[in-house]
Parts: C-alpha cells; structure tokens; sequence
C-alpha cells in the first residue's frame, strides 16, 4: 500500500466514478430486490454529491416483453417474465432519486446486458474525457459490477473497487468475488473503503 492507502498512488483528473445499476428496480420489492442497497447507498451519495460532474451512472434496461432476447437471454426472459418493460411500471428503471437528483451533470448510460462495454458507448466516452482510471460502486458484485469489472480489465482501465459501497443479494459470492479481486487480479484491481477515495481523490 502507498501512502494514500491506494497500490497505485492517488487518484486524479484521469478518474471517474463508475456507478453501476443502483435503480429502483434492485430496490424495491421485487424478484431482483438487493438488500444490501439500503447499507451501500449513503456512501454512494456521499461520493456523487462530491464528484458528480466526474460520476457515470449505469442502467441495466429489462427486454421489452417476456421470452425476448438472443439465445440464452430469451430462456432468461421467459423466466423473468414479471421483470419486462411491459410488465413493469416505467419508473422501476429509473435511477434512485437520491441519486438521480445528479444527473445532470453526471452522466447516465443504458446497456441492456450485464456488461457496459459492448453497446453503450461507454468506452468511447472515457476516451474523449481522458479516463484511464475508474472507481467502481454499485451492484451486484457478482453479476453486472463483475462485468464491467472484467471488461475494464480487459481494456487496460486502472479499476478501484469501493468495497463497501458494493452490493449482492448473495454475501458467500460477495465475498468469493472479493478474495478472486486481491488474489487474482491484484496488477489490475485496487480494493479500498469509501473513506479512502473521499480523502485521498484529489
């Protein structure tokens, strides 16, 4: 650890926080409800009321009716038929308002996948910012942080997980993605508590 409690020393212009799918739809009373949301999005506020303008919000939009989808999303949409656009009320997608409130100037960009790297634009926009750094909240730990976790990965993006501002519905897969982080991937992944990045992000 460097000074900053940070491998790779401190964070700067170069950086942005990654906010992935922290929306009503994982909040509320549903067969997608993620508990942990409630304990991890006061220290997600804390970092967006600081660094909106540098904060990037994801959405995951549902199929747009049951049995939708390419290969395997359809079996995934014939069993999550409840979890549709047609089937939900509209406002279930939306950000929670805590957050939403941010936005602008943060930004907010929809993927219809666990993964923000192959239709958003995501990687297009960090380029024309000047992002090499990214730190990442939000959930789940284990579905839709873990792939864009491994996309950032794959694309050379220097990636700080917010340990406890991370959320799953599964605490043993939360903690096995977690030890896979330190143990895996530590050339590639800095694991560190909000209380670092709100002191040490300059």
């Amino acid at each position: 650890m460097s000074a900053h409690g940070l491998t790779y020393g401190p964070l700067g212009d170069s950086c942005i926080h990654l906010c992935v799918d922290m929306q009503r739809l994982f909040a509320e009373p549903s067969p997608w409800a993620t508990p942990w949301i409630a304990r991890v999005l006061p220290l997600i506020e804390a970092l967006v009321e600081r660094r909106a303008a540098q904060t990037v919000f994801t959405r995951f939009l549902p199929a747009q009716r049951p049995g939708q989808g390419v290969g395997t999303w359809k079996r995934y949409y014939e069993r999550w038929a409840s979890m549709t656009l047609s089937e939900l009320e509209p406002e279930m997608i939306q950000l929670l308002p805590s957050l939403m409130q941010h936005s602008p100037p943060a930004t907010v960009i929809d993927k219809h996948i666990y993964s923000p790297w192959f239709e958003s634009g995501l990687r297009s926009f960090l380029s024309q910012h000047g992002i090499d750094t990214l730190v990442i909240t939000g959930g789940e730990t284990d579905v839709c942080v873990l792939a864009t976790v491994l996309g950032a990965i794959d694309f050379g993006y220097r990636v700080v997980l917010v340990t406890d501002a991370l959320c799953s519905t599964s605490d043993a897969t939360h903690d096995a993605l977690l030890t896979v982080y330190h143990q895996r991937f530590a050339q590639q992944v800095e694991t560190v508590e909000m209380d670092t990045i709100l002191s040490e992000w300059s």
